[in-house]
């Protein structure tokens, strides 16, 4: 199997880490440095998320993906100030990873796994890879890795939250990040290593079988 990239490689694990810790630490640094000031957390959150904005513009990121991810983080901000509760800074956060479980295992059960919907949009393979069947039982199996991922948030985030925990959920969300994402890729990758023999060409090549030449002149 000739594949010499990564899951990591592919979908830029680490960057994404980054984006997600930072404005949680900037959010805890401003609570914490100015008395428990909501409106300070929030302001520090949405400064460091506008940092990181203009800084993957100039590394040439896509600017719907770094808009987006700047709104989140503005949204977040405005929860927290609208409820006057700093935990649900990290609110949005909690919901998206429990809606990231049904989402997934939905995805896995109707057989059109998640991971392979984002590596074929990746790849710029559309829906190819899952007329390959090694490739669609392979996606299948490394999603549920990606299922764990977000069950281990919520586990970790639920518990925190009801506590009233600031601090130590935007330190959870640092652990979460960066160490979880790359866990999750590497082991995943792993995963769908596992599941493709050896003489499989690799995720850019779905085994795709075409119809013979006789058969679609048949058929037109």
């Amino acid at each position: 199997m000739a594949q010499p990239e990564t899951l990591a490689e592919l979908l830029n694990g680490r960057r994404a880490a980054v984006d997600a810790s930072l404005p949680a630490v900037g959010f805890a640094a401003g609570w914490l440095g100015f008395g428990q000031s909501i409106w300070a957390g929030a302001i520090a959150a949405v400064i460091t998320a506008i940092g990181l904005s203009v800084w993957r513009l100039r590394k040439g990121d896509k600017p719907r993906a770094v808009l987006i991810g700047l709104f989140v983080v503005c949204v977040a901000a405005l929860i927290a100030l609208y409820t006057g509760n700093a935990n649900d800074f990290f609110l949005l956060q909690l919901l998206s990873n429990g809606a990231s479980v049904l989402a997934w295992v939905i995805s896995i059960v109707i057989r059109w796994p998640l991971l392979g919907i984002v590596v074929g949009t990746v790849l710029g393979q559309r829906t190819r890879w899952r007329r390959d069947p090694v490739l669609l039982k392979a996606y299948s199996r490394g999603s549920w890795v990606w299922v764990a991922q977000y069950v281990i948030r919520v586990a970790v985030f639920l518990p925190l939250y009801q506590a009233g925990m600031t601090a130590a959920l935007a330190g959870a969300r640092v652990a979460l990040s960066g160490p979880l994402v790359a866990a999750c890729l590497a082991v995943s990758w792993w995963v769908i290593r596992r599941n493709l023999p050896a003489d499989h060409p690799g995720l850019r090549h779905p085994v795709v079988d075409e119809p013979a030449p006789s058969d679609q002149k048949a058929a037109s």
